[in-house]
């Protein structure tokens, strides 16, 4: 009570639920999920799955998902997402200033600035809690994804760190990655989720509370995501474990390039038996992208068994299998997006030397990289400059790989650009997509040049091999210059023309 009598607006989160209380929106869950709990022998079998973020009741009870202002939390610290300048005009800032009055605006003048990816800290003043930690997060392009994505985790791990090593025993987080700074918001929540998580696992033992402050806008994001990395039972932590995205981070949720993925798995072969040994527990049983994944349609039997051999085994199997040496080849990669936001999705034709790796595993890292990306519309750009026959993927592979892969990189595939293609490839490409694929030609775009190709993606919107551009740049010249030979031989062919002609009449 304030000294007037009056309710204090300051909220205690010693009072708020933890999430290893029983959650409105996670009993529907459960409801929905009585699949799981009906087939004995499906659940027994799903119980040997080791999931990465295992069902631990400790950690739960040590985290909170709060709809509200974080400036009113009545924690140890709470968190200021905030610019390199300290001066971010955004809703989080602007109510922990209003609260903390004016001397924190003066505190932090003498901070001079926090780079991103930092945090640095200052007194609380006015407010219910002691202290607030000041971090920048990354404006985000998709063209430099991963540097913003670690970026992001530096700000949740510092953050964390500095709790840790002032002995703090509550932080109250907001979301980092303001609208301002264009950063996905589900991609931002994974990364905010699992960082925590692997810090409360590794060096979270003093640490007695964290909480998610977040928007109306911003719950249901956190609600979806949060039982997977933080299950409130061995049931949702299996049910969680193929909706785990393929970039997982290291031991301390760092992210990681594909080549240093770490498994999560540790016998593959086990879990493909696992999950397929009797298919016919799946035939009931529908697979969507959400975590809400396990209903039964109104009594129809859906035969799934195909659509499970053909895509979940392979993913299942790209998760757990070590395909450094594949992405060490560089022949796939994410850029940015075309002139209509969609991702940019590029392919090396000279970099895939198919007589000398094993196809199985390209195909496996083929499907680890895009599984997450096909979720929305996105666009391919394959470079077939300077190919030789050593490269060229054959038409029975390529036919594999787009029966295996799921409904949705079919559907959200938007173009294919074809880049500097010869005529050979262009017949090879019309009978492939005529006759051995449906709904594909009309998506098939080739593209002669690298100027063709900017009027759909700008240039600072795709990295390109140097070597493809400096073909282009010299495929460019030889077309604008004029043969010397042909200059020096059209006067004599145009005079032995005219010489025929005269001996004609």
């Amino acid at each position: 009570m304030d000294p007037l009598g009056a309710r204090s607006q300051f909220v205690e989160v010693q009072n708020l639920p933890t999430w290893d209380q029983p959650q409105g929106v996670q009993d529907e869950v459960d409801g929905e999920n009585l699949l799981m709990e009906e087939d004995d022998q499906l659940t027994n079998q799903l119980n040997s799955l080791e999931s990465p973020f295992p069902f631990r009741q400790d950690i739960n009870s040590k985290i909170v998902l709060f709809n509200g202002d974080v400036a009113l939390l009545n924690c140890t610290a709470i968190v200021n997402t905030s610019n390199e300048t300290l001066t971010d005009k955004n809703p989080v800032s602007d109510s922990i200033h209003r609260y903390s009055g004016p001397e924190l605006r003066d505190e932090l003048l003498k901070l001079k600035g926090c780079r991103t990816g930092e945090a640095k800290m200052t007194e609380g003043f006015n407010l219910a809690a002691r202290f607030i930690i000041h971090t920048v997060g990354p404006k985000y392009k998709a063209k430099y994804r991963t540097a913003a994505e670690s970026s992001l985790y530096s700000c949740y791990r510092n953050v964390m760190q500095l709790a840790k090593e002032h002995a703090m025993a509550s932080v109250g987080f907001c979301v980092v990655s303001t609208v301002k700074r264009a950063y996905p918001l589900e991609d931002a929540t994974h990364i905010a989720l699992r960082t925590v998580r692997r810090f409360l696992e590794n060096h979270g033992e003093n640490i007695e509370m964290v909480v998610f402050a977040v928007s109306d806008v911003e719950e249901p994001v956190y609600r979806k995501l949060m039982p997977l990395y933080y299950p409130c039972s061995k049931k949702e932590e299996r049910i969680g474990l193929p909706l785990l995205p393929a970039d997982i981070g290291n031991a301390e949720g760092e992210p990681v390039v594909p080549e240093r993925q770490i498994r999560i798995a540790e016998k593959p072969g086990n879990l493909e038996d696992i999950l397929f040994k009797n298919s016919g527990l799946f035939a009931c049983m529908y697979v969507s992208n959400s975590l809400h994944h396990c209903k039964l349609l109104r009594g129809e039997v859906l035969v799934l068994v195909v659509f499970l051999h053909s895509y979940n085994r392979w993913l299942c199997r790209a998760r757990a299998e070590d395909l450094s040496d594949i992405a060490a080849l560089k022949a796939l990669y994410q850029t940015g997006v075309d002139l209509c936001g969609r991702t940019v999705m590029v392919v090396v034709g000279r970099n895939i030397p198919v007589t000398l790796i094993d196809m199985e595993k390209a195909l496996l890292y083929f499907i680890h990289v895009m599984d997450h990306i096909t979720v929305k519309e996105y666009v391919m750009v394959y470079f077939h400059t300077l190919t030789g026959e050593h490269n060229h993927l054959d038409t029975d592979f390529l036919k594999k790989l787009y029966d295996i892969v799921d409904a949705k990189f079919k559907k959200n595939l938007r173009a294919i650009y074809f880049v500097h293609p010869t005529f050979r490839s262009k017949v090879s490409t019309w009978f492939f997509t005529t006759f051995s694929v449906s709904g594909l030609k009309e998506k098939v775009h080739h593209i002669e040049n690298l100027q063709q190709l900017f009027t759909c993606i700008l240039p600072e919107q795709i990295d390109i091999p140097p070597f493809v551009l400096e073909y282009d740049t010299r495929l460019r010249k030889e077309t604008q210059s004029p043969n010397p030979l042909f200059t020096q031989l059209k006067p004599t062919l145009l005079c032995t023309f005219l010489l025929f002609v005269g001996m004609m009449k």
